[in-house]
């Protein structure tokens, strides 16, 4: 765990004194439930924006992603996965081994490239941490795009 670095996206900050600092009575719980984003700035080209003050949040043109609760909590976190999702949502970006994709930053790709020893390993820690309730907001996907200047939506019929 340490080594892949889970606890840089997956546990929040709090102020400390020396500045941010991961806030490790929260280790591993994800974006706070009461602090979601709201929509990001309108830009060109590609970017990325942390926000929130957490290092938990993160939008970009894929939308906004919050960083998901990790722990064993049974109803908002990892507690009802089994080890075979984890693996799969590891090697395929799939939530849950099949649903929605798993959105960036998640480096998904590098990780689903560790061994099955290794994943099953890290499945086995987040399965013995304390669980923490804290229900991550959703993924919000990328506002439509709108018509250049001058040019008018397809009508619809």
């Amino acid at each position: 765990m340490t080594i892949l670095g889970c606890n840089d996206c997956h546990t929040p900050f709090k102020m400390g004194p020396q500045g941010p600092e991961p806030d490790m009575s929260r280790m591993l719980s994800g974006h706070p439930e009461s602090m979601k984003l709201p929509p990001p700035p309108a830009a060109k080209g590609p970017w990325i924006w942390f926000g929130a003050g957490t290092n938990t949040a993160y939008a970009g043109p894929w939308g906004i992603s919050y960083a998901s609760n990790l722990t064993p909590d049974q109803s908002t976190g990892l507690g009802i996965w089994t080890e075979d999702m984890f693996l799969k949502m590891m090697k395929t970006g799939k939530h849950m081994g099949v649903s929605r994709e798993v959105q960036p930053p998640m480096p998904w790709p590098w990780y689903g490239k560790a061994t099955d020893e290794d994943l099953k390993s890290v499945f086995a820690y987040l399965k013995s941490i304390p669980p923490i309730v804290n229900n991550v907001p959703d993924w919000q996907p990328p506002a439509p795009a709108k018509p250049a200047p001058g040019k008018s939506s397809p009508a619809k019929k």
